[in-house]
């Protein structure tokens, strides 16, 4: 059996998503060393990267184009809960954006799952959006990983962690992640 270990230290994403930045040092500029890197796999190409978690209340799957509305709605009616949330504690994120701006996001979202870069994925009650995974590389642990849920679910924080937390440990190749406290 692995060992498992979360380090709730955290990390915080820029406002474009695209640089994971740990929040007990300096930021990095981009394309330094510790920043992220679109073509680099964040997982072993033997592994097969899990499409879905089912749970109780919620169920996950990749994030794509498909949930434009659905997603772009659910976190512009909750910006003020999503940066009281412990992964995203310099509010920085999220910004209003369009919805076509949200679809060119939600675009490279899927890109980056697809060349294993990173793996975002979109927490759903039915074909209600509720929230999203994101699994990105980290320059201190194996992942760095960061979710919310939309205000109006704001009780489904503290569940969807702990089974994500879970899901990590029992499905992914990771030893160490950050991962925010709830």
């Amino acid at each position: 059996m692995k060992s498992f270990r979360f380090c709730f230290f955290g990390a915080r994403r820029a406002p474009d998503h695209n640089h994971l930045y740990i929040s007990a040092g300096k930021s990095p500029a981009p394309n330094q060393p510790g920043t992220y890197d679109d073509h680099m796999s964040l997982v072993a190409d033997g592994f097969v990267v899990p499409l879905s978690l089912d749970c109780p209340g919620f169920r996950l799957e990749p994030l794509g184009p498909e949930h434009n509305e659905r997603d772009h709605d659910a976190w512009m009616s909750s910006i003020d809960h999503i940066r009281a949330t412990p992964d995203f504690p310099d509010g920085s994120w999220p910004t209003a954006m369009t919805l076509e701006s949200n679809l060119a996001d939600l675009v490279r979202h899927a890109k980056d799952f697809e060349n294993r870069s990173g793996f975002t994925y979109s927490i759903l009650d039915g074909d209600h959006v509720i929230g999203c995974v994101y699994i990105y590389p980290s320059t201190m642990h194996d992942a760095a990983v960061s979710s919310w849920v939309r205000a109006s679910r704001g009780e489904m924080d503290i569940v969807t962690s702990q089974a994500i937390s879970a899901w990590l440990e029992t499905h992914w190749p990771f030893t160490t992640v950050e991962y925010g406290a709830r």
